[in-house]
């Protein structure tokens, strides 16, 4: 019968052996494999931000928020939670407004992305920017950029008949009423508390429009 120790010197000698004969059998070819495995896939994806067309070379990973900001540096449009929850991401994608931190930017192909840099200048602001210097419903800031770009998608979508949880008829036209537009805008936070400033503005707006 084996000694213990004979055993041991056994099993020693049979992993060192297996580890061996596995690292010898793994061709050069699937090394390299493994190596390149490793690199983040760059794809090129074109898209037209502000009406200016941008061919951009991508992790497969970045946000459109971060390719907005770190890449073509447009630094208006916020991260604020980055979790999607506070809304000062907001950019208007093919007529959309989305948040930029909840969608990667291989996934808007050719879209259209308008920001708060697009939507006026500071020589000729849009109507929507200067109702909110008006009604003071910027306070800090920070959120603003988000709040306008949601205050102008708002209107586009009351414009265009669609209901929202607080419309009372959802087969009638939708009303620019303080309840309406605080539920459509409830995902935009303002830390600041400007909210009814902000009403105020939207609904100067949407007189004008009107």
């Amino acid at each position: 019968m084996p000694n213990p120790g004979d055993l041991e010197m056994s099993r020693r000698g049979l992993l060192i052996a297996g580890a061996a004969s596995t690292a010898s059998g793994v061709p050069p070819s699937a090394k390299a494999q493994s190596a390149v495995a490793g690199a983040p896939a760059m794809p090129k994806l074109t898209l037209t931000v502000n009406g200016a067309s941008h061919e951009l070379a991508l992790d497969t990973r970045t946000t459109l928020l971060d390719a907005l900001r770190e890449h073509l540096h447009l630094t208006g449009t916020k991260k604020g939670c980055d979790h999607g929850q506070c809304g000062a991401c907001t950019v208007i994608v093919d007529g959309r407004r989305i948040n930029a931190c909840l969608t990667l930017a291989v996934m808007h192909e050719g879209a259209s992305v308008t920001t708060i840099e697009g939507l006026g200048r500071p020589e000729a602001p849009h109507p929507m920017q200067a109702a909110f210097v008006k009604h003071d419903g910027y306070q800090c800031g920070y959120c603003t950029p988000g709040q306008v770009c949601s205050a102008v998608a708002v209107l586009d979508e009351i414009k265009a008949g669609i209901p929202s949880h607080a419309s009372a008829d959802l087969a009638a036209s939708p009303q620019v009423t303080a309840a309406e537009l605080r539920e459509r805008m409830s995902g935009n936070i303002c830390r600041c508390g400007a909210y009814s400033n902000i009403v105020d503005a939207i609904t100067e707006v949407a007189g004008r429009q009107a």
